[in-house]
């Protein structure tokens, strides 16, 4: 009980633990307001309505990670370590703005030329506007994560979520287009990104000196080329999500397009908190990686993968056990065919988290260039797999497989790295491996033998047992395999 009340003290004041936790709280507020915004248009508009404006966000969101260009995490890290934060931050703001601007003349080309619905043509131009919004909305966020004042962020998030339900539940009483929602939606955007000007962002941040900063177009080509590398890192991962909704609109159906959003938004919201953390865990990676003695970020590392392995599987085992019953309660009856695709879906979030944490742990370390190789390679095969399988088989489970055995392959890529570099072991890989095999073969013996819910229940009891009787024996284990000076040669 000592050792118990001393790690919580120690808890308390852990910066991981106090910005996560106003992390996971806020968030979880602001997304109870993006799903009711979410499951209220889903239920309002027609099918095909629902589907159509999925397609017009889905290349909006897909268009905003690459006018980033991924540069996120460079800067956080550049802020981290550079004495003249000031110019840092005001050539990263511009870089941004032009970008914005450049990729919204590139989502109306891609709209036109990939549909021929005038209803996502005008979608594409309103939610074109986003795309400059939410660039300089994503830099404040970052600079914000690099001063660890992640609490401003949420707080405006969560207006701009509670703005979005409420006009969303207007519709209940004043029935409107779908194109009048996302007219709103840019307008509640634009209130947005003056909230985070005025009230939610470091003083280093104001709207005159972000235009009157001139930046050199040679500066940035250099930029750009000197971190090419972040905008493979930085776009890849939605890449997957976002493109497979184009890939389904173009060779499936509208229905499929609805059910494929339904299924990843439920995706979504189960990675808020692995995301929440990892703003927190990467300057953490940052701050601990001495390439002369890893062992202060080897033994962060391997607590954090804990937390991100045992969340993963708590989220599996959670919708597999919940969706059948909560899916067509929360979105009607039209989306009882999602709870199937949402299974599928869900086998990725037993190798994501994880995924993220070795992916901000390779940048933290500089080997940025590796996780892009990685990136590229797990996208080539999901593109292969999705294109092969569904020129056979034309169903949704095609895409959801390809992106699971694509993430897969992304982890073990990110272990063989980082057993070579002696951040783990390949034993300490095996054990997740092996442990992730075992507690869903568990889990699915359980539910055939029991059922969906008691079989929730009974294994995450057993868990419990097993964590109380083996921890301190797997901790000594674990920490004997972490001690071990010498690097595995490969």
């Amino acid at each position: 009980m000592k050792k118990i009340m001393s790690s919580i003290r120690n808890l308390n004041k852990s910066a991981l633990l106090k910005n996560s936790f106003w992390g996971i709280a806020s968030s979880g507020l602001q997304n109870l307001f993006l799903s009711g915004f979410f499951v209220i248009i889903a239920r309002q508009y027609p099918t095909a309505d629902f589907a159509q404006y999925l397609i017009a966000n889905a290349l909006y969101q897909l268009l905003v990670v690459f006018s980033s260009l991924g540069l996120g995490q460079w800067f956080i890290r550049e802020v981290v370590n550079t004495q003249d934060k000031a110019a840092v931050v005001n050539s990263f703001f511009k870089t941004q703005l032009y970008f914005g601007l450049s990729f919204y003349v590139v989502n109306l080309a891609l709209a036109f030329a990939l549909y021929d619905s005038s209803v996502v043509h005008t979608l594409a131009i309103l939610f074109g506007f986003n795309i400059i919004l939410d660039n300089l909305i994503n830099a404040i966020k970052s600079l914000n994560i690099a001063e660890f004042q992640q609490v401003k962020t949420f707080k405006i998030l969560i207006i701009d979520s509670f703005l979005l339900c409420l006009t969303a539940a207007v519709l209940y009483i004043y029935p409107f287009s779908i194109v009048t929602l996302t007219i709103a939606q840019i307008i509640i955007r634009t209130i947005t990104i003056n909230l985070f000007l005025k009230l939610g962002s470091s003083e280093l941040v104001s709207l005159s000196g972000i235009l009157k900063y001139k930046v050199r177009f040679g500066a940035v080509k250099s930029l750009v080329l000197a971190n090419w590398t972040f905008v493979i890192i930085g776009s890849i991962s939605l890449l997957f999500w976002r493109s497979a909704q184009i890939i389904i609109s173009k060779m499936l159906t509208l229905t499929d397009v609805a059910i494929y959003g339904v299924a990843y938004k439920i995706f979504q919201i189960a990675l808020i908190i692995p995301f929440i953390i990892s703003t927190t865990v990467f300057p953490s990676l940052v701050k601990k990686y001495k390439p002369d003695n890893l062992d202060d970020l080897r033994n962060y590392y391997q607590q954090v993968f804990l937390l991100y392995f045992s969340y993963g599987l708590l989220a599996f085992t959670a919708v597999y056990s919940f969706s059948d019953f909560l899916i067509p309660l929360i979105f009607g009856a039209n989306y009882t065919n999602a709870v199937y695709y949402t299974k599928l879906m869900f086998l990725t979030v037993l190798v994501f988290p994880t995924a993220i944490l070795q992916a901000n742990l390779l940048v933290a370390m500089k080997l940025e260039k590796f996780d892009m190789i990685y990136n590229v390679v797990s996208l080539l095969l999901y593109l292969i797999l999705t294109f092969v399988g569904l020129y056979f088989v034309k169903d949704l489970m095609v895409i959801n497989l390809s992106i699971f055995f694509s993430f897969f392959l992304f982890h073990v890529l990110q272990d063989f790295l980082l057993v070579r570099k002696g951040v783990t072991t390949i034993q300490h890989v095996l054990m997740f491996y092996g442990i992730s095999v075992a507690c869903v073969l568990g889990y699915l013996l359980l539910v055939n033998l029991t059922n969906l819910y008691l079989a929730f229940f009974a294994i995450w009891l057993l868990i419990g047992i097993g964590v109380i009787i083996f921890l301190p024996k797997v901790n000594k284990m674990v920490k004997g395999l972490f001690s071990r000076k010498a690097k595995l040669e490969i």
